[in-house]
């Protein structure tokens, strides 16, 4: 339900119960046939934790601010606030306290970008046992061979590793859909590279069930109660 240093700040300040007793040391050793909860305080700060959609435009990096190159948190105030977002949730800026993107979108790419403060978010999309499937559209220049397009779909490798199969198919004359159940760095566009085409745009669309939809690009809005990725 949350992350090992998140689950320190827990105990910490005395949110977490062994058995009905408050434990606050870190490192407590229990047996495994106890009960542990989170007091409702903790339940109430878990819930408060806020994840946010932003069509992340171009020239913004995911993460800490880099070679100077905005982070795409920095976009998010109440005037970037999607006018459609009928979310009652009000924004505050502490809401942007500790977030942290579930998934990188390169800086040269635009669309879908998940920030979150519930590691239980992130876990589901970047943890190890992930199995949340990622949808691109890719505008390409070059030939691309029916050969290529299979190669793309499965039989490639980076960094000496197989990759795990992709769906990849045409949409228009010049532009790709890529369907990934993996995120190795810049992986469409070394992909593409490898099959002797290069990446001339690129947009995220969809990230598991939670889609971009008509979200402008620069604008935010909060993931929705019903919405799950």
């Amino acid at each position: 339900m949350c992350s090992r240093r998140e689950a320190d700040r827990y105990i910490e300040r005395g949110l977490v119960l062994v058995d009905g007793e408050v434990v606050s040391e870190l490192g407590t050793k229990v047996a495994p046939d106890v009960r542990i909860e989170l007091a409702d305080a903790g339940r109430k700060r878990r819930d408060a934790q806020a994840t946010i959609l932003i069509n992340k435009p171009i020239g913004y990096v995911s993460g800490q601010p880099e070679d100077g190159h905005k982070a795409a948190v920095s976009l998010i105030s109440q005037q970037t606030r999607w006018r459609d977002d009928r979310l009652p949730r009000k924004f505050h800026p502490a809401q942007l306290r500790g977030m942290a993107p579930a998934g990188r979108l390169d800086i040269d790419s635009n669309g879908l970008l998940v920030l979150t403060q519930d590691g239980r978010v992130a876990r589901r999309i970047i943890g190890e046992d992930s199995d949340v499937d990622k949808e691109y559209l890719v505008r390409v220049e070059g030939r691309l061979s029916n050969e290529g397009l299979k190669l793309l779909n499965h039989g490639l490798e980076l960094d000496g590793k197989p990759l795990k199969p992709a769906q990849v198919s045409w949409q228009n004359s010049d532009q790709l859909k890529f369907i990934l159940h993996e995120g190795k760095k810049r992986q469409i566009r070394r992909m593409c590279e490898l099959v002797g085409i290069k990446v001339v745009g690129l947009k995220r669309i969809r990230i598991g069930k939670v889609v971009l939809g008509n979200l402008p690009m620069g604008q935010w809005r909060y993931l929705r109660d019903d919405e799950r990725f």
